[in-house]
């Protein structure tokens, strides 16, 4: 099936992922587009890849980026309806690659532990285009996602194989492979958030319950009373990669990396100190990056939530390489070092970073701990998982985090 765009509409350079390879391609507008000298660019929202804590392993370069702004373009250029087709010879539509020119962000699998899938043994499971996303260029700038399949020629292409069918307005309508799946949270992206139901989104922005499988060729059921706009700290799925939809008002209400950095150094102020060694504990600098812990690095039993400096005792190799008995409750489990969360815009409220996830150690507010907790993501074709929005690793234990419980100076 083929919808070919509106010539005078333009090439879909609006917002378009595509997989070749290994790889997927997010076509959103750059932050500098659309804005007169010495005005400020208008944006739309930014999208902000979960698993990355703020910026790409190798660093943030060119397309590829943990955090995607898209701002309004000096000329409208989506796509809509015009000229429908059916091909017989899918193969002889060249179909699009990372190297097209329509194509602004480049978006990568995200494997646990924050890295993204490389190499040819790393198989992707994201769409080629997967998605796109149009904004309306007034006010209040609604946002709006379809499931993409572009070929290089700009025309709306799904494969032989895709799920597809004819609306009752004649046009016609269908889902990508591994499909665009889309979550809004209940209550807003705030204090109060509650995830929300995951559905999937087809080519015209209709909104589907979620196939038996991600690949499965029957579609789910219409959901009439839902829409494909995007809310403040909607998820996108796209069978690969999670990304987090932000509002501009809702950005403004999270907390700067000034913030973050004032309660990195006001928790550091408070001296914490192993209770066994009884030295002193520290965070350390963003800057430094996550390499090996230092010698002040707090770690954590992350099954009691006991802060300690690190020791070498309490080993239990009979229970994993990981796990070691807390001096102070005997309680048995992972001890990890403890990491801040960097990635402002995941963070749900300015509070303390008081909680940290397990297995990964990974800390920030009480809130937003439980909040991602809470949240199920989807993994693979079937299951839904739990993981740290900062790097990825599936969440453990019962609750998924754990309060920090921290022992001050003697002194």
């Amino acid at each position: 099936m083929v919808l070919e765009g509106n010539p005078e509409v333009g090439s879909p350079r609006t917002s378009d992922l595509q997989h070749t390879g290994n790889k997927g391609s997010c076509l959103l507008s750059s932050p500098s587009e659309g804005a007169q000298p010495g005005e400020e660019p208008i944006k739309y929202g930014e999208l902000i890849v979960l698993g990355y804590n703020g910026c790409l392993a190798n660093g943030d370069k060119g397309r590829r980026r943990s955090r995607l702004a898209l701002s309004r373009r000096p000329h409208a250029n989506g796509v809509k309806p015009d000229v429908m087709h059916h091909i017989s010879t899918p193969l002889v539509s060249k179909i699009g690659r990372s190297t097209e020119n329509m194509i602004d962000f480049v978006v990568t699998d995200t494997s646990p532990g924050g890295s993204a899938a490389e190499g040819p043994s790393a198989q992707s499971t994201i769409s080629r285009y997967a998605c796109r996303i149009l904004c309306d260029r007034r006010p209040p700038y609604t946002a709006r996602i379809y499931a993409a399949g572009f070929d290089a020629s700009s025309n709306i292409f799904l494969g032989e194989r895709a799920a597809k069918w004819r609306t009752p307005d004649g046009l016609m309508d269908g889902l990508t492979t591994n499909g665009v799946l889309v979550m809004h949270p209940a209550g807003g992206f705030s204090e109060d958030s509650a995830p929300g139901v995951w559905r999937e989104i087809s080519v015209c922005g209709n909104v589907y319950t979620l196939r038996d499988s991600r690949s499965a060729q029957q579609r789910g059921k219409l959901v009439e009373n839902e829409s494909n706009v995007l809310q403040d700290g909607s998820l996108i799925d796209l069978c690969g990669a999670t990304l987090l939809w932000r509002t501009p008002a809702g950005l403004l209400r999270a907390p700067t990396l000034k913030q973050l950095e004032a309660q990195r150094q006001e928790a550091n102020a408070a001296r914490p100190q192993c209770p066994v060694g009884l030295s002193t504990l520290a965070f350390p600098s963003p800057a430094r990056g996550r390499t090996a812990p230092d010698k002040q690095q707090p770690w954590v039993y992350v099954r009691c939530g006991h802060v300690h400096g690190y020791h070498g005792w309490g080993c239990r190799r009979e229970r994993g390489p990981q796990e070691r008995e807390c001096p102070l409750c005997r309680l048995v489990g992972p001890y990890v070092p403890l990491w801040l969360g960097q990635e402002a815009g995941l963070c749900l409220d300015p509070g303390p970073p008081s909680h940290a996830f397990a297995p990964c150690g990974h800390v920030c507010s009480e809130k937003t701990a439980r909040y991602w907790a809470q949240t199920p993501l989807p993994h693979g074709t079937h299951a839904f998982h739990a993981a740290c929005p900062f790097c990825g690793a599936w969440l453990t234990g019962e609750h998924g985090c754990v309060r920090l419980i921290f022992q001050g100076p003697l002194d």
